[in-house]
């Protein structure tokens, strides 16, 4: 086996992909704007692509963002059916004595689960996140280590949980990329769930009315905006994981003519900094980069020979198709090739990763490296076809 870089011209005329006229050869990528942060990421989940960063791998402690994983274990149990949200937990003298932001709920009240995720969410309450993490994990302590186990698993690589809250202890640190990984992951794993973070207004009956009102601004300020999670804290300031969705006629209809990005700001002075911070993050996203869909969900990208197989060839591409983010105004001239090894020998398995796409501007610069997959089986062939295959490769 050796890998072989094999342009896209071998497989189809299709393939061979010049979308237009070739780009200037000074053709640049786009700096961000100047953002007023200790660390920043802007990330493209459309895509999958990082648009800017700024020390991305510095450590940092993430406040109530924290709340992001926390959050993410109280879907999962929900999806595993260990809890539900009309389940009503205990608040602990524990939760009940929990500083800083809170939910306002007491000893005597039985909270049911969605109302606890709500004044977690909504109201970034102490005391619900620790009912929750009480609940789910039987103590704090065993809702911690569950949390780091989740990490790792996720590859937050950089990160260490002390507590499911956020407030500052030792070791509790963690990264801008780590934060867009653990938020992309969040979104693409519970759907379901994530209309809870565009809540504006929400309290429990009997608690504080002045309390009601979610901190993250940009659901104010813009419709495109759904999420995520406000957090601060004087070590770790205000920060902010943001998400906005945006159509755009040109990837499609309905929501395949979605772009969702996710931006990350952390360290920003005050309340309303980091929301103009991340809304011009946002912004500049948008409208510096242009999603382009190169290949439709399910359409092949390339069609390679398979030796030892029931069908000639392996149809290889991406289930949810190929779109790629590129500085605007430079979609004409990209051209694509595909990275595999060779040759490809059957059985080859639906869905087992093949190759990798790698997208360049007409100027040779690499916008984005996307894995392939088999899109379809190609089971082995009998004893005589076997046979056959092994000749051929040897005269190969």
């Amino acid at each position: 086996m050796f890998a072989v870089l094999c342009s896209l011209r071998r497989w189809s005329a299709g393939l061979a992909l010049t979308l237009a006229a070739a780009l200037p050869a000074a053709a640049q990528t786009p700096a961000p704007p100047e953002i007023a942060a200790r660390a920043y990421l802007l990330y493209d989940v459309t895509t999958q692509q990082v648009l800017a960063a700024k020390d991305p791998d510095m450590a940092v402690e993430p406040a109530s963002l924290t709340k992001l994983m926390t959050a993410y274990l109280v879907f999962d149990a929900l999806r595993a059916q260990k809890i539900s949200l009309t389940q009503t937990l205990p608040v602990s003298e524990r939760a009940w004595k929990m500083p800083g932001s809170r939910m306002f709920i007491d000893p005597k009240m039985q909270v049911p689960v969605e109302d606890l995720l709500k004044g977690m969410i909504v109201q970034s309450g102490n005391d619900a996140t620790v009912a929750l993490a009480e609940g789910v994990g039987g103590t704090v302590e065993r809702f911690v280590e569950l949390m780091n186990q989740q990490a790792k698993a996720l590859g937050m690589n950089s990160t260490g949980f002390r507590n499911p809250e956020g407030l500052t202890a030792p070791g509790h640190t963690t990264t801008a990329r780590d934060l867009s990984i653990l938020a992309t992951r969040l979104m693409k794993d519970f759907p379901q769930y994530v209309p809870y973070y565009a809540i504006q207004r929400y309290r429990y009956p009997g608690t504080p009315a002045a309390n009601d009102t979610n901190r993250n601004l940009l659901l104010f300020r813009d419709p495109t905006v759904d999420g995520l999670k406000t957090g601060f804290t004087n070590a770790a300031g205000y920060c902010l994981v943001a998400t906005a969705r945006r159509q755009f006629p040109a990837l499609g209809e309905g929501a395949a003519g979605q772009r969702r990005l996710v931006s990350v700001v952390l360290g920003a002075a005050n309340e309303n900094a980091r929301a103009a911070e991340s809304q011009k993050l946002l912004n500049w996203g948008f409208s510096a980069y242009q999603a382009v869909r190169l290949f439709a969900p399910g359409q092949p990208v390339a069609t390679p020979e398979v030796w030892k197989g029931q069908a000639s060839s392996v149809k290889l591409g991406r289930a949810d198709g190929v779109v790629v983010s590129v500085p605007t105004g430079q979609a004409a001239g990209l051209r694509t090739e595909v990275l595999r090894t060779d040759p490809l020998v059957a059985p080859l398995q639906q869905g087992q990763p093949l190759g990798t796409l790698r997208v360049k501007t007409a100027a040779g610069e690499v916008v984005a490296e996307i894995p392939l997959f088999v899109l379809e089986t190609v089971g082995e062939a009998g004893l005589l076809g076997r046979l056959w295959g092994a000749v051929r490769l040897w005269i190969k």
